[in-house]
């Protein structure tokens, strides 16, 4: 009740409004309220602005590290393009970075002058491996990978002056950001299909009767012969023939392999590996009878042969896909005879399986041979001399190594070979010609849809050469590959014949594939 007169009592002297007659009632502590949340505000103000300052610094140093990140990965991806495991694929790696570096697009005012110490250089994509500057490597073959590391960049590069931080702590006047990228070869230009090398040397000496000049012989094989590759053995007399794991590094260890899957890179013409030798790969015996019946119709794209396993975008015809089958009338027009084996005959007289092409001379004329049991010569390569050879490992020349004349052809092969008034006659130049030719007979364009997509030189597979002075043999075997052959495409595989043309070798570091970006 005392409480009910008091509210009654302070309602009767509350001010009245002079318009309504109403009365004014204060709550108590209003006022008080107001005073507190002002004193509030201040704090609350420099709270929202430290936040803020602190997302802005955070803001440039993000910004700055995500500058120096595309750049890492830009100098690393255009050095790693030039590197083909020789010091002059190192040499123009660094210089490829210089302009890289230099041509880079940088905002918020950032100027950065190259350091070639900012680039390394190793044999694995490992971020702990042995990574060294160009000027440290005495032997490139294996050097496929190029880092960038942007700290060793001058330092004010990497430094980033904050505005808020410093009112934390003076250790936060500047903060330090940089990036590392590792680039390199993720793949290799390379068929997941090899054979046995009918030598261990990579290069030696043929005499032929009646020549004055030697002829080369690389890895037992004569350029400008055909071969059917599923038909040679340099230890036995049953054939030889092998596929690699495509994605297995030499020197690492594996599993068996679904080799039913190998059909995916034999269409392009690649293995998910950045090489095949400095080490033993991981190769499957090819099944005695139908060898090549899960995979030709893949290599037969080259030919524009599509049966649906491949895609012309990414398995594109050769520009030019005549095929050149001896075995029918003008099948081989620059050649008299102009019908015979579609490849150099085989032979077991030495008690292995290799080509009568391959028997040294004098024995080179064997009973029961005629001119066109060498098969189609020189279709795409020439015989050559030995005089002009360079050492394994090292390039050949753009202009080719000197070479035999068509008027040689019965000392090289044997009596009664020669080529016709067809033959090219311009320097260097074969039948096989992706733009043109002087006989039409050996020119086919692939079909209107997939012309836009032809490549020239598609025909020639990369097949690498196995040393197999002991043949592996089984599933998952060791083997190492002494060197990379040529092989022209004649004519269309078949389930059991890859007949093709050897046109020379070529070193692993000149079939770089793919180049990606490493974590």
């Amino acid at each position: 009740m005392a409480l009910k007169r008091n509210l009654l009592r302070t309602q009767r002297h509350a001010p009245q409004d002079a318009r309504t007659g109403r009365s004014h009632c204060t709550v108590p502590g209003r006022g008080r309220e107001r005073g507190a949340f002002a004193i509030m505000f201040v704090p609350l103000l420099l709270l929202i602005f430290a936040v803020c300052g602190m997302a802005l610094d955070a803001s440039q140093m993000y910004n700055r590290k995500a500058e120096l990140s595309g750049l890492a990965k830009a100098v690393a991806l255009a050095a790693a393009q030039e590197l083909n495991g020789t010091s002059e694929g190192i040499t123009k790696a660094r210089d490829e970075a210089r302009k890289t570096a230099a041509n880079y697009t940088y905002q918020y005012g950032l100027s950065i002058v190259w350091d070639e110490t900012a680039l390394q250089f190793s044999t694995t994509p490992a971020r702990t491996g042995d990574w060294r500057s160009g000027s440290g490597i005495s032997d490139a073959s294996e050097f496929y990978f190029a880092k960038v590391d942007t700290s060793a960049l001058e330092s004010a590069v990497g430094t980033v002056r904050t505005f808020i931080m410093p009112m934390f702590s003076s250790d936060f006047t500047e903060m330090k950001v940089n990036d590392i990228a590792i680039a390199g070869r993720a793949s290799i230009n390379a068929l997941p299909i090899a054979i046995c090398a009918m030598s261990e040397d990579p290069g030696t000496e043929r005499t032929n009767t009646g020549l004055a000049d030697t002829e080369l012989v690389e890895y037992g094989f004569r350029r400008g012969v055909s071969y059917d590759l599923m038909q040679l053995n340099p230890k036995a007399t049953t054939p030889a023939r092998f596929l690699i794991n495509p994605a297995i590094a030499p020197g690492m260890s594996s599993v068996s392999f679904d080799s039913s899957t190998i059909g995916d890179f034999v269409c392009p013409g690649v293995m998910w590996t950045p090489r095949v030798q400095g080490g033993t790969i991981r190769v499957t015996e090819l099944p005695t009878t139908s060898p090549l019946k899960l995979l030709h119709a893949q290599l037969n794209s080259r030919l524009d042969d599509y049966t649906g396993v491949c895609s012309p975008a990414s398995a594109p015809p050769d520009a030019n896909t005549m095929p050149y089958p001896y075995d029918k009338p003008a099948g081989a027009p620059w050649m008299s005879p102009a019908m015979g084996e579609q490849a150099a005959k085989t032979t077991t007289e030495r008690g292995f399986l290799e080509t009568v092409a391959d028997i040294p001379p004098p024995g080179s004329i064997l009973p029961g041979l005629s001119a066109g049991s060498y098969g189609p010569l020189w279709s795409f390569a020439k015989a050559v001399k030995f005089s002009s050879y360079t050492a394994s490992g090292k390039s050949e020349p753009k202009s080719g190594y000197a070479t035999f004349s068509t008027a040689n052809w019965e000392q090289l092969y044997r009596a009664g070979l020669s080529a016709n008034s067809t033959y090219p006659t311009a320097a260097g130049s074969t039948p096989y010609s992706p733009i043109g030719s002087s006989n039409p007979k050996t020119i086919k364009s692939p079909d209107t849809s997939r012309k836009e997509f032809s490549v020239a030189l598609r025909r020639v597979l990369n097949i690498p050469l196995l040393s197999c002075t002991s043949v592996p043999s089984g599933g998952n075997a060791t083997a190492t590959v002494r060197g990379i052959g040529k092989f022209f495409m004649t004519v269309a595989a078949t389930e059991d014949k890859l007949i093709a043309e050897f046109a020379g070798t070529t070193p692993e570091k000149s079939l770089t594939g793919t180049v990606e970006l490493y974590p």
